[in-house]
């Protein structure tokens, strides 16, 4: 473990600055200190469609590390975001080396599938609203002793409708009548749903 806290780099990236290009070589494993980015691809027609959100604590970069490709995605900045980069030889040996990290990356990676299909299942809901909804259900953090949940962080309405192929004015207008409907309410820099049973109706419905 010394050993990777001397290989470490952190690096300073500012907002919409791009922290990892699609198409570069992997070779660094990267962690999020603080801060928030999102993955983006770009389709053929030259729009930009977010595919997740990234949080402090998160680490990316992980597939072109394990399997040497290039990198599948950009990383963008949403803020002024701190990452800490692990040299991918670091990386490998550390997974080979420590059978909790190696288990941590696969556990890691199982979410990021079931994750990433939904992600794609959402895409292929026809209303506009309904993706909405099912965006902010799959967002949400919700404590078993509590009947709010949380989207923290939440990203900017242009961002949002960047991830959910949709336009600005919709997803203002989609938050706007779930604040109108006592589902939803705003707080600093995070979303409050007051009835996640509501919205989950809305997202099924």
């Amino acid at each position: 473990m010394l050993k990777v806290r001397a290989d470490l780099r952190v690096r300073k990236y500012s907002k919409r600055e791009v922290v990892l290009q699609k198409g570069a070589a992997g070779d660094s494993l990267l962690f999020l200190l603080t801060g928030q980015l999102q993955v983006i691809d770009v389709t053929e027609d030259g729009r930009a469609i977010g595919l997740r959100m990234l949080a402090p604590g998160d680490f990316f970069g992980e597939i072109a590390v394990i399997n040497g490709s290039m990198r599948s995605a950009s990383v963008v900045a949403l803020s002024t975001v701190l990452v800490a980069l692990l040299p991918r030889a670091t990386a490998l040996h550390l997974f080979s080396h420590s059978p909790s990290v190696a288990n941590q990356m696969l556990r890691f990676l199982a979410a990021k599938v079931q994750r990433d299909s939904e992600f794609r299942a959402l895409l292929s809901i026809h209303n506009t609203s309904k993706r909405i909804y099912t965006f902010l259900d799959l967002l949400k953090e919700k404590k078993p002793d509590q009947t709010e949940a949380v989207v923290e962080n939440l990203p900017t309405h242009q961002d949002i409708a960047n991830m959910i192929n949709t336009s600005r004015e919709t997803v203002t207008r989609t938050l706007l009548s779930l604040v109108q409907q006592g589902i939803i309410k705003k707080g600093t820099h995070r979303l409050i749903i007051v009835d996640p049973e509501a919205l989950q109706k809305l997202a099924q419905s």
